[in-house]
């Protein structure tokens, strides 16, 4: 049976229409997790996708399975499929799986992406859950301050509109506030999506995405937590690549890549040249970062033990332990601020409304008077 390409997969597989076309993290950890306990078992490699096949609920990923079958079923090698989707399948995994094929352990090398990424997906979700509560807590701040001016103010005002008195500052700008929201209400949803849509189209740029990147990295209270991210993925593809004996340079290039911030895949294209010059990967990290911003002191200190006593593959994996371990307590310390900032807001608008609403009550009551 001759290769198949990828424009003849429709000839063999019925296709159908997906709206959602992506595989989270943890359906592809499961996959290789099935695959690998499959293979382990004895079961050829096509008969194990078709039995993982019917575990993944994902519609798309699915269909891609059944893509695969039939790229091997036509000769090709497992890695050799798995390039023809790199929508699916990183450039990375390709590689480890390429390296431990060659030497007939399929096994170990499924195993190891499974643990990987199911560690990548864990990480992820402390953080997701880890920012949720502090997102919930601005959410219903701003939906109290939403509904004080669009609903509270206008009910309040009639009560001064009477009046032949000046009302202070802080009335008059409140009520200003509170007809600006409340007459411009659908201009400002609008304006919030089209934010919204540029923003989402800039991210889509190359220019858009390095300056976002680079400002993810320097915002206050948020880029520490980041910084630690990526760090600990870095240290864990490093581990991966390195154990599945990928060449430095290779491991380098694909690191950069996969890291997912432009600014990271700079320094490591930059890391890549000087290492191509013989320069060493510790001593190439402090040339290109002396303030220490990207690559802290402790990082490059325990990957400088790791080149001295060519143990890299093990330090890299202690810097995954440690730097996840980073992560948590930067997202502690980042939800530990995240309280007395919404109380401070939350006290500045109620002194503004209390000092707005008393100062014309006085304001009339002395005119009376």
């Amino acid at each position: 049976m001759e290769n198949l390409e990828p424009n003849e997969i429709n000839e063999n597989i019925p296709t159908q229409y997906i709206l959602f076309k992506s595989v989270n993290t943890l359906d592809k950890a499961n996959f290789y997790e099935y695959l690998s306990v499959m293979i382990d078992w004895g079961v050829s490699i096509t008969e194990a996708l078709s039995s993982v096949e019917s575990k993944i609920s994902s519609a798309y990923f699915h269909q891609k399975i059944s893509e695969l079958i039939t790229y091997i079923q036509s000769w090709d090698s497992f890695s050799k499929a798995m390039k023809k989707m790199p929508d699916i399948f990183t450039t990375a995994e390709i590689s480890i799986v390429e390296a431990w094929e060659q030497i007939w352990a399929l096994v170990d090398s499924l195993s190891k992406l499974s643990e990987d990424l199911k560690k990548v997906y864990n990480l992820k979700k402390k953080v997701q859950w880890a920012l949720t509560y502090p997102l919930i807590i601005f959410l219903f701040l701003f939906l109290a301050i939403l509904i004080v001016l669009v609903y509270v103010i206008p009910a309040i005002i009639p009560l001064f509109a009477n009046s032949d008195v000046t009302l202070p500052f802080a009335t008059q700008a409140l009520i200003a506030t509170s007809d600006f929201v409340k007459g411009n209400f659908g201009i400002i949803i609008l304006f919030i999506a089209t934010m919204y849509v540029a923003y989402i189209w800039y991210k889509a740029t190359e220019t858009g995405r390095e300056q976002l990147d680079h400002f993810s990295l320097h915002l206050p209270l948020v880029w520490r937590v980041y910084r630690n991210y990526l760090l600990s993925n870095i240290s864990s593809n490093l581990w991966s690549l390195i154990w599945s004996w990928v060449s430095v340079m290779t491991t380098l290039k694909l690191i950069g890549r996969s890291c997912g911030n432009e600014v990271y895949k700079q320094l490591f294209d930059t890391i890549m040249v000087r290492v191509s010059k013989w320069d060493k990967i510790v001593d190439s990290m402090r040339d290109i970062d002396p303030l220490k911003i990207y690559f802290p002191a402790d990082f490059t200190q325990m990957l400088s033990v790791g080149e001295k006593t060519a143990s890299l593959e093990k330090i890299a994996k202690k810097l995954n332990n440690q730097y996840e371990k980073e992560v948590e307590y930067s997202l502690s310390a980042l939800t530990k601020w995240i309280e007395p900032i919404a109380i401070l807001l939350a006290w500045l608008f109620v002194t503004w409304f209390a000092f707005a609403i008393f100062g014309a009550i006085m304001k009339v009551t002395q005119t009376v008077g």
